[in-house]
């Protein structure tokens, strides 16, 4: 949530039932609005890189099963998926199509590594363009086809799909084996009568070259398009307006947004749809800051009669582990999130709204106390300093008479530090305090010493024992 141009973050958590969800990179995500009121919202998520640099094939359902004002906890299970199970993949899309009462998943494009047999040790990791098979998911009974369209010619990777009713258009993207982002602009419409789906493509004129795109809805009818880029090299800065009546779509470029100089001299961007017609836009910091690894993080939004008023910008340390130069090629500095429609939570449902005098109160949770003679943690002019760190100063427990809270920075404590005494059970105890903690320290046993048995001895001649 945005208010007054800072960014509050609520806690999420995920129920008991929960399946494991890896932190995945680059997937497939769309949102879908079932027939049930527990399936009111929920977002499903596939494919995308795992932690250890391999592909998924999984499908996730996610939906929300409680939210309040502390807190929103997710139900996330697994479909297992029969038929034509789309291989392992990123940078594709997934939309839901809704026709005569039915729904269905589309998966298209994406990326995915090169077959086993083809794999060497040079080109462990490379991949290729997926075949341009279009993939009807029922989400229902997990059952997987797979279509091939004769207008689908050539595999595409990060490109912006805009699913309305049965219809889904795929604009731009890029082909690896080309190595071009060409100017596509294909519809594709999906019909479920009761027998066997019928899907078919047409290929329309005044499409827009742009990979890594970013697509926000602005009305039931009008989408905008936000950032990308159309070379390797190259972020695209034009805006572009895509309007749908009927059969019909029309694309048009939009007033320019006015560019910050970071956002417009740096390489590479990424972002995410907020809802409502805004654009959540992060790009990365200079390397000479002291804070090398800070983002940069903008609010566009984008509708007309505003579109250069309120760009806002925030600063948070929390990001990826990669080194931004080395993300080849550009589209894959994008990170993966996702979002509901700002208005999705709101109205009479049966959650409760954000009030901010609900929050918790900061002075009395002690992260922005004094917490030694040498502390220099100013709520004012406080910045993240561990990458684990998203709103508020990391603090550490000091085991002292009491106990008491401390700022792990103010302590000089390496994060590797922070997050092992975080993960254990043992004491910790401040720089203060270490000294006194360490003379009430009971002594360590120590073992007697063994004392080898008295033996009689007899001195010859004498008769005495000594």
């Amino acid at each position: 949530d945005v208010k007054h141009n800072h960014l509050k973050l609520k806690p999420a958590v995920f129920s008991k039932d929960s399946c494991y969800l890896p932190p995945l990179r680059y997937p497939a995500t769309c949102t879908f609005k079932g027939s049930l009121e527990s399936e009111k919202q929920q977002y499903i998520i596939h494919g995308g890189k795992t932690p250890n640099n391999e592909l998924s094939d999984k499908i996730y359902v996610m939906s929300i099963v409680c939210k309040n004002n502390k807190k929103v906890t997710f139900r996330c299970t697994e479909k297992d998926l029969v038929g034509d199970v789309p291989e392992a993949r990123y940078g594709h899309s997934i939309d839901m199509v809704y026709s005569r009462g039915k729904s269905m998943g589309v998966v298209f494009g994406g990326r995915s590594y090169i077959p086993s047999a083809q794999r060497t040790t040079e080109k462990w990791n490379s991949v290729a363009d997926c075949l341009p098979h279009i993939f009807l998911v029922d989400l229902e009974f997990g059952c997987s086809t797979a279509y091939i369209l004769p207008e689908l010619q050539d595999g595409l990777s990060f490109h912006v799909s805009i699913a309305r009713n049965d219809t889904i258009y795929i604009l731009g993207g890029h082909s690896l084996a080309n190595n071009i982002r060409p100017a596509n602009l294909y519809r594709i419409r999906v019909d479920l009568p009761l027998g066997s789906p019928a899907v078919n493509c047409t290929v329309l004129p005044g499409g827009i070259s742009v990979s890594s795109a970013i697509l926000t809805q602005t009305n039931s009818d009008e989408f905008v398009i936000v950032g990308g880029y159309q070379l390797e090299n190259q972020k695209r800065m034009v805006c572009n307006i895509i309007s749908l009546e009927g059969n019909n779509i029309e694309i048009r470029e939009m007033e320019t947004p006015d560019w910050t100089p970071d956002i417009k001299h740096s390489k590479i961007w990424f972002g995410s749809n907020m809802g409502n017609g805004s654009v959540f836009l992060g790009i990365p910091g200079d390397n000479k800051q002291t804070l090398s690894e800070t983002f940069y993080f903008y609010m566009l939004k984008c509708a007309e009669d505003d579109v250069n008023e309120d760009q806002k910008t925030f600063t948070n340390s929390q990001t990826s582990t990669d080194d931004p130069g080395d993300s080849t090629p550009f589209e894959d500095s994008e990170e993966f999130c996702f979002s509901a429609e700002a208005n999705s939570f709101d109205g009479d449902d049966e959650f409760d709204t954000y009030n901010e005098d609900d929050e918790e109160d900061e002075s009395v949770t002690g992260y922005w106390i004094t917490c030694c003679s040498t502390c220099d943690v100013d709520i004012n002019t406080w910045v993240p300093f561990y990458s684990t760190e998203l709103n508020k100063p990391a603090m550490i427990y000091c085991s002292h008479g009491d106990g008491h809270w401390v700022h792990a920075q103010c302590m000089d404590l390496a994060e590797r530090t922070l997050i092992q005494l975080s993960e254990g059970s043992s004491k910790y105890y401040c720089n203060e305090h270490v000294k006194i903690a360490r003379a009430l320290q009971t002594p360590k046993r120590v073992l007697p010493l063994k004392k080898p048995p008295l033996k009689s001895l007899h001195k010859k001649g004498s008769g005495k024992i000594l």
